[in-house]
């Protein structure tokens, strides 16, 4: 159940966040309309980021998997992230990635390489993926990752699209 970092994509590396990423994690985290569909749905404070970050840290010291930072390789920036989690819903595969970044297929490598690692050394055999029903492009994204309609439920105070992918 141990992973080897980076998990390496065409175009991304994903790895543990560490201290030193609380800034560019919260150019990503503070963004009003990058976080419209995260959480609460509200952009995070930098010491709600650096919280989110150490929560990261002892998930993965917890279970072996985590949210991660999604780094471009072309560029070296962190970019967003990309990962597991457990929640009340199951173990969740979610992504967030600065707006800057949409539209080029990122979130379905980044979430490709969370699967792979799921599918592999993390031996899971069932996730769950959910999309806010304002946001069809994150539900697209889980279809192509191979996640099938489980109806809708009510999470983080919002109606979303419930979909699970099981091996």
């Amino acid at each position: 159940m141990t992973l080897r970092f980076p998990l390496r994509g065409p175009r991304l590396d994903l790895r543990p966040f560490t201290a030193d990423d609380a800034a560019p994690a919260h150019r990503v985290y503070g963004d009003p309309e990058v976080m419209r569909f995260v959480g609460d749905g509200g952009p995070a404070s930098p010491e709600r980021t650096a919280q989110m970050l150490a929560d990261y840290a002892a998930h993965q010291a917890r279970h072996g998997f985590a949210f991660w930072a999604v780094i471009e390789r072309a560029s070296g920036e962190l970019i967003g992230d990309a990962g597991l989690e457990v929640t009340d819903q199951g173990i969740e595969l979610g992504y967030t990635l600065a707006r800057g970044r949409w539209g080029r297929g990122l979130a379905t490598e980044a979430g490709r390489l969370c699967v792979e690692a799921a599918d592999g050394p993390l031996g899971l055999r069932r996730l769950v993926g959910l999309a806010d029903l304002a946001n069809p492009a994150s539900a697209v994204v889980l279809a192509r990752l191979g996640f099938a309609d489980d109806g809708i439920v009510d999470a983080y105070g919002r109606p979303h699209w419930r979909v699970v992918r099981e091996r």
